[in-house]
């Protein structure tokens, strides 16, 4: 039976997948597609009362746990978002049957191929997930044909293949490095025999493999300056992909490099990683506050928001401790939600103005006072105000640096609320100004998108005990 639930979490999307390519039928493949990744999720749910045990090549811990619940519970409610969406998208003729079968099939791939990453003790099969997911996307970012979504989705292409690249050559000097200690065979590629002998591992190895594994993983992270794909794949993809890359695949990314970063904690001669990932994580926060004056595309905007609110979980991660791992564990979570939320929103505005470009959008609150009211509530949400749950995991973030490394505190708090500020700017005239546009009907859930909100609203008021021992038991493992 345990076993049975990581075998769920990846037999539901990949036999989902196969049938979904197969299907003509919209109606039938977007319910389909909602079913299997609610059943994923349930799956995914079971792994907290009944977890397998660890093997070669299944590991199911309190870290992965968090990353695998909160990519199927995100997969599913954007599943929902998505049949909506995607109908209106087949009404406007800007997708076709083929390319519907196409897109639902590839949904369920990126889930499978997340999920893989995620449960896997190997880390050969982690850099195989999280390719196959990187050229999953890519395909997806692409999906409408136009020049410019082409155009983003080659750019991925490039980049991501070099991050990918980096990763794959860090996880090989991983190897090389283990070696000596365990052997050669699949051995020396598992993690928890990995973190077992890390110790006796050649410090220069693992500090050369920690560089390739930031700088590649960081590709999929968003990480300045590995950031540039990020951008156009959110503004010229379908918005539900927009939602799974911010609130998904960045996180997986992440997930790869705080298994190696703990692997090399693990070895005390080895270079600290704390010191590299502070560095990224600060430059990402601080760059992309300044951008965001800059966006014009709403889309765009909220997509380099992302690469800013990676920044600070990986700023967070990177001065560890039990405080700041906490404190990013709860970020990366709350922004995983209210990020997609955001895209939710944003995904709707662009189908009822007919545009992403926010010179062409104005009074939301009053011409579509849903949409306009849940993007104000997730760009309060998203900047950190209280009470909702992002000022509380930024708090004690910032709490933290004040503690252990006061000037580091200063760009950190300096960043957030150019951040801040940008967003308010940006979203003022949309949200509240005079109408503008055009106003087309809006058809879609907006359950989704209001689901994820409260949930952050309830994350601000009241963390439930069982859930801060999880995220307290999760850094303590960080160290």
């Amino acid at each position: 039976m345990n076993f049975s639930a990581v075998t769920a979490v990846l037999a539901i999307p990949a036999i989902a997948a196969a049938v979904l390519a197969l299907l003509p039928s919209y109606r039938v493949s977007a319910r389909l597609n909602v079913l299997a990744t609610f059943l994923t999720f349930l799956a995914a749910f079971s792994l907290f009362f009944h977890r397998p045990e660890t093997g070669p090549y299944v590991l199911v811990d309190d870290l992965n746990n968090v990353f695998i619940v909160l990519t199927t519970f995100v997969g599913f409610t954007t599943s929902v978002f998505s049949a909506s969406y995607i109908e209106h998208e087949i009404e406007t003729g800007r997708l076709t049957p083929a390319f519907l079968r196409f897109y639902h099939a590839m949904y369920q791939v990126l889930m499978f191929s997340m999920n893989l990453a995620l449960v896997t003790n190997n880390i050969g099969v982690m850099w195989v997930g999280i390719e196959l997911a990187t050229l999953t996307t890519v395909l997806m970012v692409g999906i409408y044909r136009t020049h410019e979504a082409l155009e983003a989705a080659w750019k991925y292409f490039i980049l991501g293949s070099v991050g990918i690249a980096l990763a794959l050559f860090g996880t090989i000097l991983v190897y090389m490095a283990a070696e000596p200690a365990i052997g050669t065979g699949p051995n020396a590629m598992v993690w928890t025999d990995l973190v077992a002998h890390a110790a006796s591992f050649d410090p220069a190895l693992l500090n050369l493999a920690f560089v390739f594994l930031l700088l590649g993983y960081g590709t999929k992270v968003g990480l300045v300056p590995l950031h540039a794909w990020l951008p156009d794949a959110h503004a010229e993809g379908p918005t539900p992909i927009s939602a799974v890359l911010s609130g998904l695949l960045l996180n997986v990314g992440l997930y790869a490099l705080l298994r190696f970063k703990m692997l090399l904690a693990a070895n005390p001669e080895a270079l600290a990683p704390g010191p590299l990932m502070i560095t990224l994580g600060l430059a990402s926060l601080l760059f992309a506050a300044f951008m965001l004056y800059r966006r014009r595309d709403i889309k765009r905007m909220f997509a380099y928001s992302s690469i800013e609110h990676m920044g600070i979980v990986t700023f967070a991660f990177g001065m560890g401790g039990p405080l700041a791992n906490f404190a990013g564990l709860l970020h990366m979570s709350l922004h995983s939600l209210t990020k997609s939320a955001i895209f939710f929103a944003a995904g709707g505005i662009s189908q009822v103005k007919g545009t992403q470009n926010m010179a062409d959008i104005g009074g939301l609150t009053t011409t579509n006072p849903v949409l306009g009211w849940g993007l104000v509530l997730g760009v309060v949400a998203i900047a950190g105000l209280p009470p909702l749950g992002l000022f509380m995991s930024e708090f004690l973030v910032i709490s933290s640096t004040f503690a252990r490394e006061p000037l580091l505190a200063i760009p950190l708090v300096l960043g957030i609320l150019i951040g801040i500020g940008a967003l308010f700017l940006r979203i003022n005239s949309v949200a509240f100004g005079e109408p503008r546009g055009e106003n087309h009907k809006a058809k879609g859930s907006y359950v989704p998108m209001f689901a994820h909100l409260a949930l952050v609203l309830a994350a601000g008021i009241y963390l439930p005990g069982p859930l801060v021992t999880w995220f307290q038991n999760v850094a303590k493992l960080l160290g």
